[in-house]
This record gives C-alpha cells, structure tokens and sequence, in this order.
C-alpha cells in the first residue's frame, strides 16, 4: 500500500463518517454569493439558537452549489439522509428554523426547496427541479457539497487519483490521453487543449511553464471564481498533471487580488498539497518535483489575454505582444509555456480519472464535453449551471433559467461577455458551441451569459460593453486605443438621438476595422457587441436615430417621465425623492412632473407606491 493509498482509505473514512452521522450535520454555502447575501450571519445565529436550546449540530462550511438567487442556502443531514435544502436563510428566521428544522425535524417547510442527490450532485423536487434538469455537474461535482478547507472532504471523492494515474504514465500517454478526448480551452477561443500541450512538449528547452489563468474579468462572469471558492484541488489538480505533461517544474496561478476568498481557499490547499506529497519534491514519489505559487494580478482585463498575463507575471505592465511566436513555443521568460484557464484546469482530473470516452459521452463531436456558465440578466433563475456543449439556448432559458422574469418576452442572450456577442430570440435554438455561436457573430468566453428582455435597449447595452472595453484597453495599438473611443463616442451621439445615418454607417465601418487590425483579443472582441446588435437589431439603431425614440424606453436623453392623474394618490414620495424639485402637486391630490426640470434620473419611478408613474418618448412621432 502506498502513502497516498493511506491517505485516500483515511479520507474516505472522515468522508463516511460525516455523511453518514448520527445526528444533525448543517451544511452552509459560503463562496461569495453566500457571503454577499448574508450567510455569515444567518449561520452565526444558528449557532447561537443551537447553544442556547443545548442542540448539538455540526455546522459544515462549502462553496457555491449553483442557484445563486436563493442564497444564503443551507442544507440540513439527519441521520445520513440526503440533505434537504432551505433557501434564503437569514438571521432573523434563525430562531425558528433551529426550532422547527434542527429540533423537530419537521423538513416541510415553505424554504425547502430540494433534497440532493449526492449520487447525481444535483438538487432535486419541490422548487429546483427545472434548474438541474439538463445539468451535468462534472466540474462542478464538489462545489456545494465539500468543504473547499478539507483536503480530505476532496480525496474522499477520487480527488488526486487523476494525479496518480498521471505520475503512473509517460508524459507523452497523459498529452494522448488529452488529444483523444478533445477536449477545448474552456477560456474564450477554444483552441483544443492537447495540440497546445503537445507543441510546448516538444518545444527544445529544459525549463517550461505551466500557468493557469484566473484572471476572470467579464462583467457577470463568476465561474472561475466560484470554481475555485468551492473545489479548489481540482484546479490544482489540474495544473500539477499539466506541469507533469509538458515538463514544467514551476506552475503558477494567475488570479485577480479582487479575489480574496478564493485566494485564500488556493493558498490552504497549497499547504495542504505539500502535506500530503502532492505538490513539492517528488511528488507521490514519482520522482517529479513541482512548485506552485500564486501570482494576484492589479484587475486589468487585458491581462486576461496570455502574453499580457506573462509581462504582468514577469513584473511588466500588462500589455499583449504580437503573435507569433506563440506562449507554447516562447512565452515566460522567452521558454515554452502552457496557459490554460481554471475550467480547463478543474477538467483535467476528470479525464485522466475516467478516461477520453468518458468525458465524449456529453456535448458534441467538435465540442465534447460540458460548460460552466455565469446565467445572469432577466432570467428566473440566476446562478452557476454547467450544461453539455450543444446545449440549446432555448433549453437554457426554459429549463434551467425558469423562464424571462416579470412576465416579459425574451430579446436577446449576449454570449462571451463584453467581447462577444447579442443572439436574438429568433435563433433560440441555437446549440451553445464554438462552431454555431462564432457563426452567428459571437464566442463562447469564459462563459459569462447575459439574459435580455424587451425592456432592454441593445444600444444602451452596446454602450455599456463598448465603455468597457475602452477603459480596460492597454492602450498599446492604435486601432484599440483611438478605434474603442470613437466607437462608444459614435455611440453616445446615437442614445442621446443627435446620430445621422452616416454616423451609424461610420460606426459599422470603425467596428470591422477595428476587429481585424487590433493587436490582441480585446480590440478583436470589443466591436463584436456592436457587429452582432446592428446585424439583429439594426431597427432599434434607425429608431435611435431617425425617429430620435428608444423603443425600450432606456435612454435617458429620448424619454420622459409622466404621472398618470387617476393612478397618483398624492402621497408626495415621489416630489420627496426627487434631487430637482420637478415634482408639483398637493397631498391626496394628482402630481405633475416639469419636464423643463426633470433629469430622467428614474428615481421618482422607482419609488412611486401606486405605479403612476410611467415612461414615454421625449420626442413622439407626431411632433418629430
């Protein structure tokens, strides 16, 4: 029996003991969606209820299981049962959960929202069922379910056998292994991972890198981050069997300081690597020693795209270099380098565990495999989901999204975040892989996923992605620097209705200019929320322009703010509320709202108890 034989009989029998405890085992996710919504405390005061009825529960911490918008999410074990989940836990409600829940086991109440299933990783019944029912979790198979602090908790569920079956096999084998399964950069482009380990192998040079990119910088984007938050070993897991397969002796991991959770979750997991033989001198006593250290970044988006990430590594400022040569063949330090993102990472143990025909048995021949995503936007159900590539995004939206909220229509779903694309509602079936959504004008990312309803003007959004990318550029080309602020100024003019059509005609020409002459993937990417917009939704550009009216009503400069006289109360919030004073009325009596002074702030809008405030064009068609 080997050390890590030991280890592993060791891990499975704390794992055992825990999940089948006699007693009560309380489960809290605690990634930062959990934290941002108030777990800390919620679960502070179940401890306290717990101490002062003299209850005896443990309390175990993990990351983020998915459905982000019931958190604080807490899952209660009786007696080795499955665990029931209880949504929207919060200190005030802690009294009588304990009471109910922890006490009388009574499981039934209105926030039960699904039992687990550890045999599938997913929640099921009640409330959740639509947002697993396409799910896969192979990635996320721990996220929500281990302690991330618990190094144990991960070996108990084959963690590290990936590792071991690596170390067993020739260099060359693991680089095959990963070729046969074809699996793909799951960081934007999705060039297949294999062809990039095999050419840095090959590449003459002692001295190679190896380094995983955490850099997660799309607006909406939370999947590396959650990722690591709730299973950090199975990134670094990852990372040590890509180190062993091109060569490298030195791997880093390149994450944002705006990271700090997930910092620390990687900097106890390194200590415990080193523990247990994983990481260090000859590792699992294979002979191969590795280092691995962590790199935190400034926050730059840029830094993202591999070359800018190696000059930030190397203590540069983050800007991208020309290629080639490629990272694979010259990268840090001018020595062959892999860069690889954290779901390509946190994939790797799984192949090597299961093998190549394993992981094809989900997604499609080009794209085999699953994706994480971010699902956020006008959607029900707003969170961490992992689907099979080809996935439809109709399927996304019914079945795991539960549907556009308020009851409004589907528009649109932008794919790839601030460098990829708008999809309208008409191609909803549109399979979600690389070939189909480059196709239709977009990229996968990283896997940020914005959801659109009517209410949202794509020409706002396009400037709201396009300001974006204009501060985030480094500045180095000229076609990114000078092309991403004519574009958002071109496009300031259209939401303000002071555009003519040369200037729309201007700024498609600037877009594809700038797509096919910026140095690196951002100015590549930045004009592709304009391309995509203007190719699905040019009518809402033509409005903007020649009718001077946001058919969303989002512009502020093209709308007005009205009272309804048989809906307004006169409770006066709304002339409280106001920062202009363009509110008139007398109490119990209808409002007016001064259209010279009104700013279109909204907040009047927002505040109004009755709904008697509505929106309309500044400029209706009558008077244009």
């Amino acid at each position: 029996m080997t050390d890590f034989d030991e280890i592993r009989a060791k891990a499975i029998e704390k794992w055992e003991a825990l999940t089948n405890e006699a007693g009560t085992v309380v489960y809290y996710g605690a990634a930062s969606c959990g934290r941002a919504s108030g777990a800390l405390p919620a679960i502070d005061a179940i401890r306290s209820a717990c101490e002062e009825s003299g209850l005896v529960v443990k309390l175990v911490e993990t990351g983020c299981i998915g459905p982000c918008y019931l958190e604080p999410l807490v899952a209660v074990q009786v007696n080795g049962n499955d665990p029931v989940f209880f949504s929207k836990m919060s200190p005030e409600k802690a009294g009588d959960f304990v009471d109910q829940v922890l006490t009388r086991g009574d499981l039934e109440r209105e926030d039960a929202v699904g039992t687990l299933s550890r045999e599938t990783n997913k929640i099921t019944g009640i409330k959740i069922d639509s947002c697993f029912e396409v799910q896969v979790r192979n990635v996320l198979r721990n996220c929500g379910i281990i302690d991330p602090r618990e190094i144990d908790h991960y070996i108990a569920r084959d963690g590290y056998l990936g590792l071991k079956r690596a170390l067993s096999m020739s260099p060359d084998e693991v680089i095959e292994l990963v070729l046969q399964a074809g699996i793909r950069g799951r960081g934007g482009a999705g060039f297949p991972t294999g062809v990039k380990w095999k050419t840095c192998r090959a590449s003459p040079g002692e001295e190679k890198f190896a380094i995983c990119n955490g850099d997660e910088g799309d607006p909406g984007a939370f999947m590396n981050r959650s990722l690591i938050e709730g299973d950090p070993h199975s990134v670094l897991e990852g990372l040590a069997i890509m180190a062993y397969a091109i060569g490298a002796h030195r791997a880093f991991i390149y994450i944002r300081a705006e990271y700090p959770l997930a910092i620390d979750r990687l900097r106890q997991a390194l200590v415990q690597m080193q523990e247990y033989n994983l990481a260090g001198e000859n590792m699992l006593n294979s002979g191969f020693d590795l280092s691995i250290e962590i790199i935190q970044g400034a926050g730059a988006f840029v830094c993202g795209e591999e070359t800018a990430l190696i000059a930030s590594i190397m203590g540069n400022r983050g800007m991208p270099s020309p290629k080639p040569p490629y990272p694979a063949t010259s990268g840090l330090r001018g020595k062959p380098t892999v860069i690889n993102n954290v779901e390509t990472m946190g994939t790797i143990p799984n192949i090597l565990r299961n093998g190549a025909e394993w992981f094809k048995q989900v997604g499609t021949e080009k794209s085999p495999g699953t994706k994480t995503f971010s699902l956020v936007g006008k959607i029900q159900n707003r969170g961490l989901i992992e689907v099979p590539l080809g996935t439809s995004i109709l399927d996304l939206i019914t079945k795991v999204g539960g549907g556009i909220k308020d009851g409004k229509g589907f528009k649109a779903i932008q794919t790839g975040g601030p460098s990829g694309g708008m999809i309208p509602a008409e191609m909803s079936e549109l399979p979600l892989d690389y070939e189909a959504l480059t196709q239709a004008g977009s990229i996968m990312g990283s896997g940020g996923l914005i959801v659109l309803d009517e209410g949202t003007c794509v020409v706002d959004l396009a400037h709201y992605f396009s300001s974006f990318t204009q501060r985030e550029s480094c500045g180095k080309c000229v076609p990114c620097r000078i092309g991403t602020t004519r574009m958002l100024e071109i496009l300031e003019t259209i939401k303000a209705g002071k555009a003519t059509m040369q200037d729309l005609e201007n700024l498609r020409t600037l877009a594809n200019t700038v797509r096919s002459t910026s140095l690196c993937g951002l100015g590549q990417g930045a004009p592709n929320p304009i391309l995509t917009s203007l190719k699905y939704f040019e009518d809402e550009y033509l409005a903007h322009i020649e009718k001077r009216q946001c058919p969303a009503l989002v512009c502020r400069d093209l709308i007005r703010f009205q009272i309804d006289q048989e809906s307004c109360t006169g409770c006066g919030l709304c002339q409280r509320t106001c920062p202009r004073s363009a509110i008139e009325g007398k109490p119990k009596e209808g409002h007016e709202i001064s259209q010279d002074l009104c700013i279109q702030c909204g907040r009047c809008f927002e505040v109004c108890p009755a709904k008697a405030i509505y929106k309309a064009d500044r400029y209706p068609s009558e008077e244009t």
